[in-house]
């Protein structure tokens, strides 16, 4: 299935993890997509191998709480492709900072690249989105943690912050909208991915104690495991493709059942 042929997509943090499991199954269904992380030898080498795959992708070194950095990297997509019409906000920080501990520049450390970094490549972005002939979309990585209360308090209100930034955004450029006001774009439509835990390098890197953790719990989920990259890039590429042309401003928990009530989470103080 090829849903992007012809369409550009940039997407934040696509070094590793998430993000490069989005740039990949975007690349996958014929998007050329430009790779944007803090992390220049990661994501030059993730470039290089979904480019290698047959795939067009394009590595951006890119801190998202620089506004001249994030716009220059839009202009540049935009002068490559000539056009823009998805973007994927996945970078998210996370200290977990104890709430007696958080002073300004903690809130600032996880806050900035979360919550106002996507802010900031919206922003950039925005303009060439309401000119996408297909319809612009913006899709973000926010957490269950923004939904209901997991701990890591800094972390999950910047998460929650991106439900209310998803929800506001997407009546604020709906078509609806636009049209009242003479402009002839189709819009944008904005919607947010919420992950459960997901198996990234921030739990395998930590060695045994990581995968042990993961292990431990991925017996507290309904689903019976943990997420892969690849549930959180196979929600992503729906929401951004035309079958969910009549979707806009919704929260997807992918979250293996997590969210689904009591009887799910009795168990997680276990």
């Amino acid at each position: 299935m090829r849903r992007f042929d012809g369409r550009v997509a940039l997407v934040t943090g696509a070094a590793r993890g998430i993000g490069r499991a989005i740039a990949a199954r975007l690349v996958d269904e014929g998007a050329a997509v430009a790779l944007a992380d803090l992390d220049a030898d990661a994501v030059v080498a993730s470039a290089s191998e979904l480019a290698a795959a047959g795939g067009e992708a394009l590595p951006m070194v890119c801190d998202v709480t620089d506004r001249v950095a994030v716009a220059a990297t839009v202009a540049a997509v935009v002068a490559r492709h000539g056009r823009l019409d998805v973007l994927v906000n996945n970078v998210g920080v996370s200290a977990a900072t104890p709430f007696e501990d958080i002073d300004e520049a903690a809130w600032q450390d996880q806050v900035g690249p979360t919550l106002h970094g996507a802010v900031s490549c919206i922003q950039a972005a925005l303009p060439h989105l309401l000119a996408s002939p297909a319809g612009g979309c913006v899709v973000s990585i926010g957490s269950v943690n923004g939904l209901a209360a997991f701990g890591d308090v800094v972390y999950s209100s910047a998460k929650a912050g991106l439900v209310s930034l998803n929800q506001n955004l997407a009546t604020l450029y709906s078509r609806r909208e636009l049209q009242r006001q003479g402009s002839s774009s189709r819009g944008v439509r904005f919607n947010l991915v919420a992950p459960g835990t997901v198996r990234t390098a921030a739990w395998t890197r930590s060695g045994p104690d990581g995968l042990a953790t993961l292990d431990r719990l991925a017996g507290r989920y309904p689903a019976g495991r943990v997420g892969e990259p690849e549930d959180i890039a196979a929600a992503v590429a729906f929401l951004a493709s035309d079958d969910a042309s009549w979707i806009t401003g919704v929260v997807l928990p992918v979250d293996g059942g997590a969210l689904t009530g009591p009887l799910s989470l009795g168990n997680w103080a276990e």
